[in-house]
């Protein structure tokens, strides 16, 4: 492997919920191999707070507030990336986000909402970027942040794994159809990893000041759960993000990279409390 395939150096990134969590992680790793970065999140703090963490990694971030569920929202904060760097090279489709509850709990209106903020987001920020990125000539990178919920069922969480669904077979098949522009599009499937909005799930309201302290308890059942043994951490989907993105991918489209720890490939296998995989008996 030669460095330069790793840099993103002069290259210009968007990424969606980039205020927090995984988004977060994704541009600062973004900012350390020398992209640009378009930092959109709907809390314009979020925004500002990351963008300076980037400058004061000797990078540059222009932070744009924008709600996702918005498509004339979206359309605007594409155009004045475009407008205030010159260029678009990556954009990365990380917005998102759930609460658990019942299938036959929820309205109609809970439904719309999680689509709207799972997959109606996405399609209409790639249609936004695409012509952008067509335009450069240079091909490009679109990165769509999955979930492995997306690839099984999902009790309690299933207009999110439908729209999850939705995801991948619409980074397979934009794959395609962009493959003329040289413009690459892949997917990151996370599992179980450590966020702010994880935090807000398990343990109630995101206290911004305090990392997740989960209980012994916890750590044992995940740990019998992950093959790997723990969550996931945000960065980790940064690192990926950033193979992605760069030169050592070139060749890479059309693909999901699950960043789950080895819980996919378990399918159910799960680790008893004598550490022993299995089907069924004493978890």
């Amino acid at each position: 492997m030669h460095v330069p395939d790793i840099s993103l150096k002069g290259k210009v990134a968007i990424v969606t919920g980039a205020g927090g969590g995984i988004g977060r992680a994704i541009a600062l790793a973004y900012a350390s191999v020398g992209a640009h970065l378009v930092i959109a999140d709907k809390i314009a703090q979020r925004c500002e707070e990351v963008a300076g963490r980037i400058d004061e990694l000797d990078g540059e971030a222009f932070a744009v507030p924008c709600d996702v569920t918005d498509t004339d929202q979206v359309r605007a904060m594409v155009d004045s990336a475009r407008a205030h760097f010159g260029r678009i090279d990556i954009l990365v489709n990380n917005a998102g986000g759930v609460v658990a509850k019942a299938f036959k709990d929820q309205s109609e209106h809970a439904w719309q909402r999680i689509i709207d903020l799972n997959l109606m987001s996405m399609l209409a920020t790639t249609s936004a970027t695409i012509p952008h990125l067509i335009e450069g000539g240079n091909g490009g990178a679109i990165i769509n942040i999955s979930s492995i919920e997306g690839s099984r069922a999902a009790p309690n969480f299933a207009v999110y794994g439908a729209c999850k669904a939705g995801m991948l077979n619409f980074t397979r098949s934009m794959a395609l159809e962009l493959a003329e522009y040289g413009i690459r599009v892949n997917a990151i499937a996370p599992d179980y990893t450590i966020t702010p909005g994880l935090r807000g799930n398990v343990k109630g309201p995101v206290d911004p000041a305090s990392w997740w302290q989960p209980s012994e308890e916890h750590l044992a059942a995940t740990a019998r759960r992950i093959p790997l043994g723990r969550p996931g951490l945000d960065t980790e989907c940064g690192n990926v993000a950033v193979f992605l993105a760069s030169g050592m991918s070139e060749y890479v489209t059309g693909t999901v990279i699950p960043v789950d720890g080895g819980s996919w490939a378990s399918s159910g296998w799960l680790r008893n409390r004598a550490g022993q995989w299995t089907l069924t008996g004493d978890l």
